[in-house]
Order: C-alpha cells, then sequence, then structure tokens
C-alpha cells in the first residue's frame, strides 16, 4: 500500500476533533448523556476516548512531517520541536484564561493543549536521538515504568494519595490546579504527560507500519492484531484503567482501540463510497488546532455577555429546552456548533488555507 497521504487518518482527526467539541460544549453540564462524560474515576467511557485518539494522531502526523522532507541538524530540530511545544502550551494557558476574569494567582496551568505540547516535544525529542526502531522498546519501557512510579504512592490509584497530585502540588501549587472533584488534582498533570507520550509513539508506530510497504489487508490485519493483543494485555494488567492517572492500562486499551478504529476507517477509505463518508470529517480535520482554539474561545465568549438567564450560553440552551428534554437539547447545542464551525473549516478548505503552529 502506497500513497502520499491516507484520507483515513484525516478523517479519524476530524472526528476526533469534532466528538472533542462536542463532549467540551454541552448546553447544560447538569443535563448530559452518559457516553459524553468522563467515568468518574477508574473505568472509561466513549468520552475517555477522544484525547487518547487525537494524541495517536499527533503521533502520526508526527511520522509523516519527519518523512515529507530532509532532516536539518539535530540542533535545529530540537529549536523547531521547542517553539512548537512552547507555542502550544502558551495557547493553552491563553485559553484558559480568557476572558481575562481568573486571578492569575489562581489561573489552572494544565490542559489538553499543554498536554498536546509536552507530549509532542517528548516524542519528537525521541525521534530525534533514537532511531525509530526502538520506539516498541521505548513503549514498553515507559508503561513499566511509569506503573512503577505510580506504585511509589501511599494511595497509587486514588484521588487523594496519588504521586501524579503529590508532584503537581510540589511544582504547580494547589491554586494553579483544577479542583473539580472537591480537592486540588489535575487529569493534566505533569507525571502523567510521561504515559500520554506512549500514546504518541503508538500513533508514529501506525503510521509506520503504513509506510512499511506492505500489501493492503496485511497492513489491516497487522492493526487489528496489535490493537485486539492490546486491549486483552491492557485488562490483564494489575492496575485500573484510569484516564485521569493515564495509566499503562489506559495507554495499552486507547491505543489498541485507535488501532482497530484505524483499521476500520482503512477499510472504509477503500470502498467506493468511503472517501465522500469521510470527507466532511476530513475536512475539519485539516485545521484541528485552529478549530480547538476557536471553538473554546467561541463559547467563553457567551459569558460576557450577561442576560435575564444568567449569560448568552444560558439563554441559548434555555431556548433549546423549551422544545425538547433537556438532555436533547444540550446536545443539539452542542452539535449546532459544531455545524458553524465545521462550515468555516469548509470554508478554509475551499481556500486551501491551512493555519498550524
Amino acid at each position: 500500500m502506497s500513497k502520499g497521504r491516507y484520507i483515513a487518518l484525516d478523517a479519524m482527526r476530524g472526528l476526533t476533533l469534532a466528538l472533542m467539541i462536542v463532549v467540551n460544549t454541552p448546553g447544560s453540564w447538569s443535563a448530559v448523556y452518559a457516553p459524553l462524560l468522563h467515568a468518574d474515576w477508574h473505568g472509561w467511557t466513549f468520552t475517555d476516548l477522544v484525547f487518547p485518539f487525537f494524541l495517536f494522531i499527533v503521533g502520526a502526523a508526527l511520522f509523516f512531517s519527519r518523512q515529507a522532507s530532509a532532516q536539518p541538524t539535530r540542533f535545529e530540530q530540537c529549536k523547531k520541536i521547542t517553539r512548537r511545544a512552547f507555542m502550544l502550551v502558551a495557547l493553552g494557558v491563553f485559553l484558559e484564561y480568557y476572558p481575562f476574569l481568573t486571578n492569575l494567582e489562581s489561573l489552572r496551568l494544565p490542559g489538553v493543549l499543554q498536554r498536546i505540547g509536552l507530549a509532542y516535544a517528548l516524542a519528537a525529542y525521541i525521534q530525534v536521538f533514537i532511531r525509530p526502531h526502538w520506539n516498541l522498546v521505548l513503549i514498553a519501557a515507559i508503561l513499566v515504568l511509569y506503573s512503577a512510579l505510580l506504585l511509589c504512592a501511599s494511595d497509587p490509584y486514588g484521588l487523594e494519595g496519588n504521586i501524579l497530585r503529590a508532584f503537581d502540588l510540589a511544582v504547580l501549587g494547589e491554586s494553579h490546579l483544577w479542583a473539580g472533584k472537591g480537592l486540588a488534582f489535575d487529569p493534566e498533570n505533569l507525571l502523567g504527560t510521561v504515559a500520554a507520550t506512549a500514546t504518541v509513539l503508538i500513533g508514529f508506530e501506525a503510521a509506520r507500519w503504513l509506510r512499511s510497504g506492505q500489501s493492503f489487508w496485511r497492513l489491516v490485519l497487522g492493526l487489528v492484531v496489535v490493537g485486539i493483543c492490546s486491549v486483552v494485555v491492557a485488562y490483564g494488567l494489575p492496575e485500573p484503567i484510569n484516564k485521569s492517572l493515564w495509566t499503562s492500562a489506559y495507554v495499552l486499551l486507547t491505543g489498541g482501540l485507535a488501532l482497530l478504529f484505524l483499521a476500520g476507517l482503512l477499510v472504509l477509505e477503500r470502498g467506493r463510497l468511503g472517501a465522500w463518508v469521510m470527507q466532511p470529517f476530513s475536512i475539519l480535520g485539516q485545521n484541528p488546532l485552529f478549530i480547538y482554539a476557536l471553538s473554546w474561545l467561541w463559547v467563553r465568549s457567551y459569558s460576557l455577555v450577561a442576560t435575564e438567564d444568567g449569560t448568552l450560553y444560558d439563554s441559548l440552551f434555555l431556548c433549546l429546552a423549551l422544545a425538547m428534554p433537556a438532555k436533547l437539547a444540550s446536545l443539539v447545542f452542542a452539535l449546532l456548533h459544531l455545524g458553524l464551525l465545521w462550515l468555516l473549516a469548509w470554508w478554509l478548505h475551499s481556500r486551501k488555507i491551512y493555519i498550524k503552529l
């Protein structure tokens, strides 16, 4: 199988972005269908696949970017990686701060873009200094060492006593962490980024496998076999599947499911109507970071407009809730925003505008 670009990967990126927008933009957080909420602690839901799938795609994109042109010196590569990672982290902090009503002493510092930037940087540095054929060994080493690290705490898999929280408290301070579970603990914690790097490397290896020159069905079979084995091993490990801790079991589960999902999209792409079906998601995935950042800014801007119901956000949701059940109204609210953002993505696509960091 030899192709310059894979519609399946573009569609996977766009679909993942679409789900991120839907999950992050309910009309009301008190009226959300269960599959669109994260697992409370251990276990997983459909929503817990979204972020690791995006990191998986980041890894695949990293592979293709390194294949696209001759690589400069290691110093120049590291300089470029550091610059991009810094911009992602800075953008994430900026989005968290917007609309600039939060006291800087209590500004949350970790976040989704921050983790993407750091995990991308770690995976990219690895590719600069270590040959790709060591990636599988590195993934295994990261997962084993990370699991051992978690066991160093008094309560390895608990909310309060885990080592990830202790590290964040020591480095960032309690006031800069998310406290949605009643105490300072951030699901995008610093040490968890190490395990998230393994997710990026799994995506890198998936892309490397696609470019290995194997026949189409052998490529798909390889993804399916490794994906199934990864899921089986995840459930066989003596640790819980936990997104907030980004446990090794969680990495293997989500990495395996990402491989299986990619295999399914590749088969769909091969079909007569596959490319047509995936085209809307491919369009959305062409400017993922811009669309994601805009969705965040757009929705947060509603808080700047006061209404009788509270804010413009509240009023828009209540208008929908008058015509349908609350949970359905909450979902429709998110889907309407997704639709508007897709129209913008289509406009950018039609003019071949690609906004990258």
